[in-house]
């Protein structure tokens, strides 16, 4: 009799675990029960709460993302982040924007600006231009070393999101490749059945190739997805890195422009076209170079197993050569590329000057005279592109021919060495698998061997197609080094611009009154405007001559309450002392002292030409505050409509639809609504000092007078720049520039120097224009109108003596002498017809 098993089935043992469960909570007390109702009661009500609250919240950021969003403004955080919200399909999408912080400033300053002598960008000192204007992109250690630069940019530290995206970009490449390890086995196992007749099999083979399709399809459409964001990343980095060493309080944007002209003026090109082109470059070099290297080693070791080292090493050798002389005939297309760049920025920047200038073009009608300005840089852009095309081909068509034929050719040569000489391939003592009839007896060794062959054919061809991309990424890498390059520039440029490195190459002395030369003092803080032996000089770029002084030394001291008028003629330096005061110009010799801040309790700035941003109406009132800045300082919509009837703008907010409404404002309004608009931002800061570079000459005289007092009243000190004497009326003070000769007081940089020292000193140099401070409607004022009035009675006396030596100069040089003869030679014929018809 047979002994029952007493092993049971895995059902079984689940089955009893599960009724010992069933028994034990039926034997459990009813305290327990309870607390374990309440808990789950609970559990539910708290995730119910829970979830209720997080859909409130989300309504209510929602609906602040859409209030914000409409009048352009957002939230700003303790750690200086600044929180916007952007359109997002039907909704809002909210946005933190973290500034870089000033220690990361420092730590990159000593890459853009002092690279190591390695890199071949400077000399191991710290360069007055980096890189040099001699360097030519192209794939050496300068190249790797501007790269890598922006690549600690891009990739901060190793937890950030680029470097995400760029780990599950790998991990799909990877996925990949061996995908396309999977598809080759799979092409050999087809071709094998469909020659052996093996239907069931050539069935499956087909099933089995769809489904490998349908998700090889995923991770190639997921590579070019996170290629996508990483470039969208890279971007954001770069972009928000240059914004803060761009538009910042050290005025940057003003002196890379104006002072430093390293770039040129076509910065836009730099950050909207050159960056994204970089970036793109940049994203998409991941792909093309990572993934081509691990099929090429994946690929050669599937190879080498089945073709043997001498067919593995043969093309080794094969690529190694090709690469080389590719490598040795490829044109420059790192500096093609780069000056491409530049030359579309200077053709885009004729497009922008005429947009910008399209009403005074208009006026004096100079259509002609600019179409022939863009026909010729539009004609420079395209000659040059050309050229790159030409060159394009010919290379192309050996880099085709190399990279699709011969190595085709090379590699059925490679495929045929198992079939042809086993013995030279180095398989020949390879063991075989057994062919058994009985198992399949569809398939023979002819059907082995033809897989065999399609399948090493698969991989030559995947092998081929990754040496081709890593040939075609040496032609993008040239380019990437010409757009890395030009990127490069810019930020050196910013860095250099931000830290004012422009100190002189060692064993040299800086040039007079160059920006190598500035050693003036400027003090903020101080409760007025004072200027102490300042000289008013117009800064020089790296690559112009310095300039000289437009007039002597000014030493002066504004305290509050002493309003003042600046005249004096064209190109004397009027504009020039706002320049300097608001620190758009160095400070070269002496002191410059003003108030610490910009707008309340400080200074503000009002330019000849009216500035009107973008944004709503209310923007236009509280710039450069934002509606934040407005709300934090307890002023809303009622504030702002007394503002605007101070200075007569009170009809506005109805005329264009309220505070939210939205314009160009520039063409809305006209040229004394602008002025006028000026005024009242001064009204709505309150400063303690206001300096106005022709602010009325728009404005009525009624209306003119109405805005000084307006300020006047609110303790602002206003500092007018103007040409007309008529707004004395509204002044303490006068500093008048540009006087000549005996116009010159005392305190206006005379000196009382002798008689014998003014001489010596005319000898040596041109006397400067000079300058006078006096208070208005007091004797020494009246006494230098005076003066004034004697001096252009003088200047109108030596009228006809001026035209007397003008007429003897245009004889003299009217003679011609001829080489060899005493006479001079007589005039033409057609001089005396026309004296005797005159």
């Amino acid at each position: 009799m047979a002994v029952q098993s007493t092993l049971r089935k895995p059902q079984d043992s689940l089955r009893s675990a599960v009724l010992r469960l069933l028994r034990t909570s039926n034997r459990q007390s009813k305290r327990a029960r309870l607390i374990a109702t309440v808990a789950l009661t609970l559990a539910l009500i708290s995730s119910g709460w829970g979830g209720h609250q997080l859909l409130k919240r989300r309504s209510e950021d929602k609906a602040q993302g859409r209030r914000l969003l409409r009048r352009n403004s957002g939230l700003r955080g303790k750690d200086g982040s600044r929180i916007i919200f952007v359109p997002y399909r039907n909704s809002t999408a909210k946005v933190v924007v973290y500034p870089t912080k000033p220690t990361s400033f420092d730590a990159h300053r000593r890459l853009f600006l002092n690279p190591p002598r390695a890199a071949g960008l400077s000399d191991g000192q710290p360069a007055l231009q980096v890189p040099p204007p001699n360097t030519k992109p192209g794939l050496n250690i300068a190249f790797l070393h501007q790269f890598l630069s922006l690549l600690s940019i891009m990739i901060p530290h190793w937890n950030s999101k680029e470097s995400g995206l760029l780990l599950s970009q790998g991990v799909f490449l990877l996925l990949r490749t061996y995908l396309s390890l999977v598809v080759t086995r799979l092409d050999g196992e087809i071709v094998r059945d469909l020659v052996a007749g093996n239907g069931r099999g050539f069935l499956w083979g087909v099933v089995k190739w769809c489904g490998i399709g349908g998700f090889a399809s995923y991770t190639n459409a997921a590579i070019k997805f996170l290629q996508s964001k990483v470039s969208i990343a890279f971007r954001t980095r770069l972009t928000r890195y240059i914004h803060d060493l761009y538009l910042n309080d050290n005025l940057n944007y003003y002196k890379i422009l104006n002072l430093d002209g390293g770039i040129g003026q076509g910065i836009d090109q730099y950050i909207c076209n050159d960056l994204t082109l970089f970036t793109n470059s940049a994203a998409s070099l991941y792909s093309s170079i990572g993934k081509p290297l691990v099929d090429l080693c994946v690929f050669n070791y599937q190879l080498f197993r089945s073709l043997g080292p001498l067919g593995c090493t043969g093309l080794l050798a094969n690529y190694i050569i090709t690469a080389t002389a590719l490598r040795r005939l490829s044109p420059p297309f790192g500096k093609l590329k780069a000056v491409e760049n530049r030359r579309e920025g200077d053709f885009r920047l004729l497009h922008s000057r005429l947009i910008t200038n399209a009403e005074e073009v208009a006026f004096y009608g100079g259509a002609d005279i600019e179409k022939v300005f863009l026909d010729a840089s539009f004609k420079d852009l395209s000659t040059w592109m050309e050229g790159i095309y030409r060159l394009k081909i010919r290379y192309n068509m050996l880099e085709d021919f190399v990279v699709k034929y011969s190595w085709s050719a090379f590699g059925y040569l490679i495929t045929s060495l198992p079939v042809f000489l086993p013995e030279w391939s180095g398989l020949a003592n390879t063991p075989k698998p057994a062919f058994h009839p009985s198992s399949s007896p569809s398939l023979n060794p002819q059907h082995t061997r033809m897989q065999s062959f399609i399948t090493n054919k698969r991989l030559m061809l995947s092998l081929a197609d990754a040496g081709s991309r890593m040939m075609y990424s040496l032609k993008d890498l040239s380019e990437l080094a010409g757009h890395t390059s030009r990127v490069y520039s810019l930020i050196s440029t910013l860095h250099r611009v931000h830290a004012n490195a422009y100190a002189p190459p060692r064993h040299t002395s800086p040039e007079q009154f160059s920006l190598s030369d500035v050693h003036g003092t400027v003090q903020k803080g101080y409760d007025g405007i004072r200027l102490e032996n300042c000289p008013l000089i117009a800064p020089a770029s790296l690559h112009q001559l310095p300039g000289s002084p437009l007039t002597e030394p000014l030493t002066f001291t504004l305290p509050a309450g002493a309003h003042t008028l600046i005249s004096g003629s064209n190109g004397s330096g009027k504009s020039s002392i706002a320049r300097v005061v608001a620190g758009l110009w160095p400070t070269y010799r002496g002191l410059v002292s003003r108030p610490r801040q910009i707008g309340a309790d400080g200074i503000m700035f009002l330019p000849q030409r009216p500035y009107l941003s973008i944004g709503t109406l209310r923007d236009q009132v509280i710039y450069p505050h934002s509606e934040i800045d407005m709300r934090e300082s307890g002023r809303g919509d009622r504030d702002l409509m007394r503002v605007l009837e101070a200075v007569r703008l009170g009809y506005l907010p109805d005329r264009e639809g309220g505070w939210d409404a939205r314009r160009e404002w520039k063409d809305v309004l006209s040229g004394g609504e602008k002025q006028r608009m000026a005024f009242a931002r001064l009204v709505y800061h309150e400063p303690r000092f206001a300096v106005i570079d022709e602010g009325t000459s728009a404005v009525s005289s009624d209306v003119e007078g109405l805005l000084y007092e307006t300020c006047k009243r609110r303790g602002v000190t206003v500092v007018v720049i103007s040409t007309r004497v008529g707004l004395k009326r509204y002044c303490d003070w006068n500093l008048t520039l540009g006087l000549e000769g005996d116009e010159v007081r005392e305190d206006g940089g005379d000196g009382g120097d002798s008689e014998e020292e003014e001489e010596e000193e005319e000898e040596e140099e041109p006397l400067l224009p000079g300058w006078s401070f006096d208070r208005i409607g007091t004797v020494e004022e009246r006494v230098g109108v005076g003066r004034e009035v004697q001096a252009l009675r003088e200047k109108l006396g030596r009228v006809e003596e001026w035209r007397r030596r003008k007429e003897e100069i245009e004889r003299e040089l009217a003679r011609v002498w001829v080489s060899g003869e005493e006479e001079e030679l007589p005039p033409p014929a057609y001089l005396d017809e026309e004296e005797e018809a005159g």
